[in-house]
């Protein structure tokens, strides 16, 4: 591991000490965040996995429906019954924050609350296949869009591990080491320094008194 570039001082030890503190403190609350972004992210991920198969379920019934309906019904009679749909949808896209992520949350109205308005025809000149199909679709729209939500914060999320766990790895194999190697070198040639001027200072003291026992010979 190499050292920082500082000078041995004590002013310089107090301040890579105060470092190396903050460093640990940073480190835990990071490696806090990852561990409950991962128990998120999986929560996610175990949600996605059961509303993924509830979504395709129905889809597959209303491609079913429609296949029938096509099937059962003329081209144009099909056409004419969908061509002018009575009840229109409209999202609206928000956010929350999820461990300072922010996750999207999407919200859709309806232009009518009556739920005869998802057919857009009379039900004499259709098939009860097309109907079921319709009735389906919008049964699943909900879900559909949560899907998407979910989906999306899964995303989010994983992104925000990665960063997260990047700097987690930073601090811990290359600041929080550096700084600790750093600091035992300083506190090593303070020592040195300190041996150091302990013995110049015994020598200086050696011969003070062997000047001393020279002047009273004389």
């Amino acid at each position: 591991m190499a050292l920082m570039r500082v000078n041995p001082t004590r002013m310089e030890l107090t301040r890579l000490k105060k470092r190396l503190v903050v460093a640990r403190r940073g480190h835990k609350l990071l490696k806090d965040k990852r561990d409950e972004l991962m128990k998120q992210f999986l929560e996610l991920v175990s949600k996605n996995k059961e509303l993924r198969e509830k979504v395709e379920e129905k889809l597959m019934t209303v491609h079913k429906n429609f296949l029938i309906a096509r099937a059962v019904m003329s081209s144009e009679s099909l056409e004419a019954a969908l061509m002018f749909p009575k009840q229109s949808v409209s999202l609206e896209v928000s956010t929350k924050n999820v461990m300072s992520v922010d996750v999207p949350v999407l919200e859709y109205k309806t232009s009518s609350s009556d739920d005869t308005d998802i057919y857009p025809y009379g039900f004499a000149a259709t098939s009860a296949e097309l109907d079921g199909a319709i009735g389906t679709l919008s049964e699943v729209l909900p879900d559909i869009l949560e899907l998407a939500q979910i989906e999306k914060s899964a995303q989010l999320l994983a992104e925000e591990i990665e960063k997260t766990r990047r700097r987690v790895n930073a601090l811990e194999y290359v600041m929080i080491p550096q700084l600790t190697e750093t600091i035992k070198y300083i506190t090593m040639k303070l020592d040195e320094n300190e041996r150091g001027n302990l013995t110049r200072l015994m020598k200086v003291k050696d011969m003070m008194i062997e000047q001393s026992k020279q002047a009273m010979n004389e």
